[in-house]
């Protein structure tokens, strides 16, 4: 799928393909020597982590490191290694990286970076992890999705606004799920 930096793209939803995360643990994999100690732990997220959903061929990952200010000393091996770094693109406390496939010309992996304690981490996991929990709620998400896609066929930027705020409803919805279940009750 090819993305501008402006956003634009035809938005095409794929049928999920059992191979998206082991293509995410293999990007982890290439990560690895170059966060080195600074990386606690990556994480898969976005819709190509949840099993069964419709998912824009795009794996979004979820690294979790010690210190951003560490992963700044990581930015030429992580160019080196194909990705666009483009800092904290609009939302805080992140590093936000892309790697596309210039041969094919299409977006292959965007990349958030968070330091651990990051408030960022919980919404995205709590969001992956409930929605893998909860098949009305995957179901109801695809239908949002593909409505959005409808709305925007070529515009990034709308098709994610249109979906933003049954995204952000389902966030509060995964926390809460997520503190009951932590507390055992």
């Amino acid at each position: 799928m090819k993305i501008d930096n402006a956003g634009n793209g035809q938005i095409e939803l794929h049928p999920y393909d059992p191979s998206w995360p082991r293509l995410a643990a293999e990007e982890i994999d290439r990560l690895r020597p170059v966060l080195g100690e600074n990386l606690l732990r990556g994480e898969h997220i976005g819709s190509t982590s949840i099993p069964g959903i419709a998912a824009k061929p795009i794996i979004d990952l979820l690294p979790i490191v010690r210190s951003l200010s560490l992963l700044n000393e990581s930015r030429a091996d992580l160019e080196g290694l194909g990705y666009e770094w483009r800092g904290e693109f609009g939302i805080p406390g992140r590093c936000y990286c892309i790697r596309d496939c210039r041969r094919r010309d299409e977006r292959l992996s965007n990349v958030h970076i968070f330091e651990i304690g990051s408030r960022q981490i919980a919404r995205h996991v709590a969001f992956r992890d409930y929605l893998r929990s909860h098949a009305a709620e995957r179901i109801e998400y695809e239908a949002v999705k593909r409505r959005a896609a409808e709305m925007c066929p070529t515009n990034v930027n709308g098709y994610n606004d249109a979906k933003s705020d049954w995204i952000k409803a389902c966030e509060r919805r995964a926390i809460a799920w997520v503190q009951l279940h932590s507390e055992g009750l």
